[in-house]
């Protein structure tokens, strides 16, 4: 197979040098005769941490719709996919060599009658470690637990199970060698989760200084979607009039996240970008979610660190180094001084293959 010739500065050192491809890898190695192929800035394929493949409204979506919501993935710039939680069998796409690369959580664990319905596994307290374990053994090395969601008899945000459950799912999860991550909205699920030893915590935006001190000491990520959470204020009107506590719960949690975030961002807790595409948010806007956390005042090259190299390294993914799988995004001007480059690749590497 000939070589392939990339050329410009290379993230995160931002140093200048010729990247090389030969079959499918990184080589840093001079290859005389290399086809150049683009010049630019050369940034690690960019991650979604947080990614429904194969959900939409309703459940499970056919593998067309699958392949559709992977290639907006990849044309964005997103070579690797953490799923938290699908409907579908998506394990296929592990046999595409032109769609991202996917860590698959399985299916959601929620309690019955407590979430989304079509969504995921429903299932009683007893039941919570036996599906941890089938999920973690029919998924990538990660399962998603539904931490809270909306009571109706409470008419607010509580924890999906009792504290003991979480804490012997967790470690039945564990013990097949698999993490864990769960759905949290709200503040009462978040000690227990903590003290059982989770590995990441989806939102977050009940937690508090404490916690966020307790996640940084352990090493427990949080991967914010902050567009998701920015709907807490719709979420809260739609369910006013039946559950006006909830409502309330929604509002108060939306006016901190950025308290939240930047707490977070300070103590040294491992943030990562996800879109929660899938459901109500679309697939393919990883740069809306950079923007929004941006926004909310992450320093831009931490950001995009969080969306590439740090995201790769923290799922087992190299970067573009000496051998590693050839997956990157070329674009034309430093994208740590401007995230915006990002919507205009020169073009998308992927398994050393210029897919976009």
């Amino acid at each position: 197979m000939s070589a392939l010739k990339f050329s410009g500065p290379v993230l995160p050192d931002g140093e200048a040098r010729d990247v090389y491809v030969v079959d499918g890898r990184v080589t840093l190695q001079h290859q005389p005769g290399a086809e150049t192929a683009a010049r630019g800035w050369i940034v690690p394929g960019l991650v979604d941490a947080h990614n429904h493949l194969g959900l939409k409204d309703g459940g499970a979506v056919s593998d067309e719709e699958v392949e559709a919501q992977s290639v907006a993935d990849r044309d964005s710039g997103v070579l690797l996919t953490r799923d938290c939680g699908s409907p579908a069998d998506t394990r296929w796409v592990h046999q595409r060599d032109d769609l991202p690369r996917l860590v698959r959580c399985g299916r959601h664990i929620a309690r019955t009658k407590r979430y989304i319905r079509d969504y995921g596994f429903e299932v009683e307290p007893e039941d919570l470690s036996a599906y941890a374990v089938q999920e973690a053994r029919a998924g990538d090395g990660w399962i998603k637990l539904v931490g809270d969601w909306i009571s109706r008899e409470a008419g607010d945000l509580t924890p999906s199970f009792p504290e003991a459950a979480f804490r012997d799912a967790i470690a039945a999860a564990h013990a097949e060698g698999a993490k864990v991550t769960a759905h949290c909205f709200g503040s009462d699920v978040l000690q227990g989760l903590l003290d059982a030893g989770i590995d990441c915590i989806e939102h977050g935006t009940g937690l508090d200084l404490d916690q966020v001190a307790q996640m940084a000491s352990t090493g427990t990520a949080l991967v914010p979607t902050v567009q998701q959470t920015d709907k807490f204020p719709q979420f809260a009107a739609d369910g006013r009039e039946k559950f006006p506590a909830y409502a309330d719960t929604m509002e108060r949690l939306h006016a901190r996240r950025r308290e939240v975030l930047m707490s977070a961002y300070d103590a040294g807790v491992p943030l990562f970008v996800g879109t929660d595409g899938g459901g109500i948010a679309r697939h393919g806007d990883i740069l809306g979610e950079l923007r929004a956390m941006e926004q909310m005042g992450m320093p831009t090259e931490r950001v995009l660190a969080a969306a590439s190299w740090e995201g790769r390294s923290w799922l087992g993914f190299e970067g573009v180094v000496e051998g590693a799988s050839a997956d990157f995004v070329v674009v034309e001007s430093d994208p740590r001084q401007d995230l915006s480059v990002l919507a205009r690749p020169v073009c998308v590497v992927l398994r050393g293959r210029v897919v976009a």
